[in-house]
């Protein structure tokens, strides 16, 4: 079924690892993301690596859902693609390139702490976790999307991360709106925001030792 309709495949988007088509299948509106093959690469370590990459997003995607977080449905699964559903919406990052109005994304703000509280309760550290991977859809729905680095983690590092990409994201105001949702959805919150502290007083001391060199 994807091979006969690749010829009606759009590009949507292209990044280092894989390609993002518009497709269809059966009849649903769909995104195929391929992850092609890397000539510089061994061809049996490369398949390998396709493999196992488009079989653990497919994995994260279903435990995410499966534990309530707002994401794609996954259609169907080949070697190296994923069929996923096609969610109506805004990226996040396309909104803010225009400037932050606090009034009208407040309550976007609250909802995307909220589904980084489900991921983090479910034991998933997303990994890139940016406006560039959200979507809000309709009735301000929020969505996260791209789990090609996500990972099943009970580390408060790794969740850390997940939060300091999104504080360096967006201005201070909205990271505050944002984490207070967070805080309040998620019980060892305590824990990660305290890591994030001390990540970033390591990033400080690392810079001021690289300056003074």
């Amino acid at each position: 079924m994807v091979k006969r309709t690749r010829a009606a495949h759009r590009l949507i988007s292209e990044g280092a690892e894989a390609k993002l088509y518009g497709a269809r299948l059966f009849g649903i509106d769909a995104v195929l993301k391929h992850r092609a093959r890397k000539e510089y690469r061994i061809a049996e370590l490369d398949e390998r690596l396709r493999l196992q990459r488009t079989r653990s997003e497919a994995r994260m995607l279903y435990a995410a859902s499966s534990a309530g977080a707002n994401v794609p449905a996954v259609l169907f699964l080949g070697n190296d693609k994923i069929v996923m559903e096609r969610i109506d919406g805004r990226m996040m990052s396309a909104i803010t390139a225009g400037g932050w109005s606090m009034r009208t994304m407040r309550g976007s703000l609250r909802r995307l702490g909220a589904q980084l509280a489900i991921l983090h309760n479910a034991g998933i550290a997303h990994g890139d976790f940016t406006p560039a991977n959200i979507l809000l859809g309709g009735s301000g729905k929020v969505y996260v999307i791209d789990f090609g680095l996500a990972e099943t983690t009970g580390s408060a590092e790794d969740k850390a991360i997940d939060i300091i990409l999104m504080k360096r994201s967006i201005p201070a105001r909205a990271y505050a709106e944002f984490v207070r949702a967070y805080r309040a959805e998620y019980a060892q919150s305590g824990s990660v925001l305290a890591r994030v502290s001390e990540i970033e007083r390591r990033g400080r001391y690392q810079a001021r030792t690289l300056l003074s060199a």
